[in-house]
């Protein structure tokens, strides 16, 4: 089925900043369109004044409800792709002409044409790299209206293992320059040596040089102050930029300070006039592995404690919003991340500024497949002819965030198992080099045998990352000889939030084997039971993971699979299941019981986390875990009886009880040298009464317009207990100017478009995304539901 998209443009112009009603582009939707039509939507003197109103960044699928029918299926997300077309009409001033102006798109998926004024000005072929087009021979100026039009095919699927989501999905802008320029592809800042005492910090750079002029560029590095710690100045009689500062006492970038300074680039004339500048953030920090001692940062010992992360945002699909990825990173961060995997493609720019300002480094990764597809249309087939220059916008693009510490050539990929893959490796491993000789290039394997892995033979990588197969860790030593090497994908646990199935004595893998293409033998309801006890035949629990990284100073840390559920992929089901359960939060952004395990395990924090709910039938024998933390022993009690002391274990993460349900209270109390420290108590909850909300916004601003609300509701007993054994219908209207952009509960069944204002709770917690327009007013959310309709402040967090 292909669906065809109609929508204005809209940018973001650099010099400038809009209200969020100058946001507001033309949008209109189909399912079939001639040719002869596609062939008017890239002319400049096409009608498009009856297409509907969308805002950039854009994704089209997210929209739709969820369904079997889609060719992209329930691996893709069950969401439509398609054929999107998008218009913007705009002027450029007279005073701008002579200017070299530019059109830069954060990323679209999938295939991208672009035309400005009628003339075509190329394809684009990878979905989610940055790219520009140069708009000036094209441009009118004075008051003769430019058009440009970009057409997004996402229409041949299955092309992707995840949800991709379709259209222009991250931010797009003009660029004005004049036409004496720095080309900022080609800014590079690398920081050479490092120490407490002194660091330098190494500039190369490239000036578009019409006519080879004298020119002079000035160099000034501030700290977060603006005071200046160096400066220089360098005559400029070639087009390229080499020269190194040098500042005493650096204030170093970490995963604990991340410090960051300023570099200030001017380019002028030979008569002190401006011609153009360019402002580069920079962290001072250096990293290092080690075949023995794992890695370092600033040459401390330093144990990765990671998570891989997928592009979609849960409700908004894959449309960025850079205050919603700062909520999942501040999460993650919470619960100890200091790592993230960006899999298995390259991430949207605010990504890693975020990374940079939080302290949280990245595995930076390209490529999820070569030459050999994973799907009949995926990245396979422009793989021969675009891979290098991918790789080099990939490494231009991300090379100055200090956040990156790696670059990933690939993960599982097919060429291991066959002598291409050796080819390929040194190719691509020798020519990110060339681009950045300051980082390791590592690849995600799964072949632990070295005579067998063909990507490991080429011995260019500087790292190999290993995923899963946690019961060879001791023989990869010995196979893969002086390598350093980190646990690149772990776990692929299994969990819906909120059940509580009855345990089993080992671990359930749910497929059993790969001769399983779903479970056979899950629950009817299609949820997985949030104990720690399933997982997928290739991976293992989240506590026998960690476990094994943690024992084992040679590996440099762990990634696990994943740090939130993501749409798409939804082993062990088949559909109605439509997105992953291996989150340790959900996709709404609830945190699943094994987050508490993970924030006892990797922050001093202290933790006493209790599960699970006391709602049960009598008789029922319930399995009672508690996750903590600073402490030497825990011990429950039911109704104020003590039911014993628990602890962990060399190979037991959480304390355990088996306890016959009686209604009433459960309490665990952590102790330490014999004293009482901390309390946790879960207690019998009635009927659902109330709904209990929580706004957070403040948390997640990023200074930018379209920041983001967001409104936790949970249901609550009239004595303000949880309520996880019912659940109800609500809806979520705004008041003037404040827009409903999605919803969603986490359960990876529901079918419901995650767009809809009206949700039903699972597990007694629903999610509200929510943005607040330049216009609103009152800024109300109002919540209704069968126990009546309350209205929220959004500005106040309750």
């Amino acid at each position: 089925m292909t669906r065809i998209l109609y929508v204005f443009l809209f940018f973001l112009l650099s010099t400038a900043s809009f209200g969020q009603n100058q946001r507001q582009i033309s949008f209109n939707e189909g399912w079939s369109f001639s040719l002869a039509d596609e062939l008017q939507f890239r002319r400049e003197a096409y009608n498009d004044s009856k297409w509907k109103q969308v805002s950039l960044p854009h994704d089209w699928s997210i929209l739709s409800d969820f369904g079997s029918q889609f060719p992209a299926g329930n691996a893709g997300g069950a969401l439509p792709g398609g054929v999107g077309w998008y218009r913007k009409s705009f002027q450029v001033a007279t005073k701008d002409k002579g200017q070299h102006i530019s059109i830069h798109f954060g990323g679209a998926y999938r295939y991208t044409e672009v035309w400005i004024n009628g003339q075509y000005l190329g394809k684009h072929t990878n979905g989610y790299l940055s790219f520009s087009h140069d708009l000036s021979p094209y441009l009118y100026y004075g008051g003769k209206t430019n058009v440009i039009a970009v057409r997004v095919d996402n229409s041949q699927q299955p092309n992707s293992r995840w949800y991709s989501g379709s259209g222009i999905y991250r931010d797009v802008y003009l660029r004005y320059q004049q036409q004496t320029h720095f080309f900022s592809e080609e800014t590079f800042v690398s920081t050479p040596t490092v120490s407490a005492k002194k660091a330098t910090v190494r500039i190369q750079s490239q000036v578009h040089n019409p006519g080879n002029k004298k020119l002079q560029v000035e160099l000034r590095l501030l700290d977060a102050t603006g005071k200046p710690v160096a400066t220089g100045k360098v005559d400029l009689r070639t087009d390229k930029i080499d020269h190194t500062l040098t500042l005493d006492k650096p204030q170093l970038w970490d995963v604990d300070s991340p410090e960051l300074y300023s570099l200030h680039m001017l380019v002028r004339d030979m008569q002190g006039n401006e011609l153009n500048a360019q402002t580069q953030r920079v962290g001072i920090r250096s990293i290092a592995f080690d075949v023995e001692r794992g890695f370092s940062l600033n040459g401390k010992p330093l144990k990765i404690l990671g998570v891989c992360l997928h592009h979609d945002l849960g409700a908004l699909g894959a449309a960025f919003n850079k205050s919603a990825a700062k909520r999942q990173l501040l999460m993650m961060k919470a619960m100890g991340v200091n790592a993230i995997r960006t899999a298995h493609n390259p991430p949207a720019t605010e990504v890693l500024d975020l990374c940079d300002e939080l302290g949280i480094l990245v595995y930076n990764e390209a490529f999820d497949m070569w030459q050999k597809k994973k799907n009949k249309f995926d990245y396979s087939q422009d793989f021969k002819e675009h891979h290098l220059t991918d790789l080099a916008a990939f490494v231009k693009r991300d090379r100055n965030h200090p956040s990156v510490f790696m670059w990933s050539i690939g993960n599982e990929i097919r060429e291991q198992f066959d002598s291409t893959g050796t080819v390929l490796t040194k190719e691509m491993a020798n020519f990110v080099k060339a681009l950045d000789n300051t980082r390791p290039v590592t690849a995600a394997l799964t072949e632990t045998n070295y005579v067998k892995n063909f990507i490991a033979q080429a011995e260019a990588l500087d790292v190999l990352g290993f995923n899963y197969k946690f019961e060879d860790y001791d023989k990869l030593p010995k196979e893969f000889k002086n390598v350093p090497l980190i646990a690149s994908e772990t776990t692929s646990g299994l969990q819906t939030r909120g059940v509580y199935d009855a345990l089993h004595d080992t671990i359930q893998f749910w497929p059993a084997s790969s001769k399983d293409k779903f479970v056979t033998n899950g629950n009817a309801d299609f949820t997985v039971s949030a104990y720690d006890n399933v997982a997928a035949y290739w991976g293992t629990s989240h506590e026998r993971a960690w476990l094994e990284v943690k024992k084992r100073d040679f590996l440099a840390g762990i990634f696990v699979w994943t740090g939130f559920d993501y749409l798409g992929e939804p082993v062990p089901y088949p559909y109605p299941a439509r997105s992953s359960y291996y989150g340790i939060v959900d996709l709404a952004g609830f945190p699943k019981d094994v987050y508490y395990m993970y924030q006892s395990e990797w922050t001093d924090k202290d933790v006493l986390h209790l599960l699970p709910h006391w709602n049960w039938k009598s008789g029922d024998i319930v399995d009672v875990w508690a996750y903590y933390n600073n402490a030497d022993e825990v011990e429950l009690f039911l109704n104020g009886k003590s039911l014993g002391k628990s602890s962990k274990t060399d190979d037991r993460l959480h304390a355990a009880w088996k306890v016959p349900f009686v209604a009433g209270e459960i309490k665990v109390v952590k102790y330490k040298n014999g004293r009482a420290v901390q309390e946790a108590v879960k207690r019998t909850a009635g009927a659902a009464a109330k709904l209990k909300t929580r706004i957070t916004h403040d948390d997640f601003k990023t200074g930018d317009a379209r920041d983001l609300y967001f409104v936790e509701v949970e249901l609550i007993d009239e004595k303000g207990e949880a309520v996880l054994h019912e659940d109800i219908e609500i809806s979520f209207q705004g008041s003037a100017g404040v827009e409903i952009l999605g919803t969603d509960n986490g359960f990876q069944a529901d079918l419901r478009g995650l767009s809809n204002p009206a949700r039903k709770t699972f597990k007694g917690k629903a999610l509200a995304i929510v943005r607040v327009g330049d216009a609103a007013t009152t800024k109300t959310l109002l919540i209704k539901s069968k126990l009546g309709d309350i209205t929220v402040p959004l500005e106040k967090n309750k």
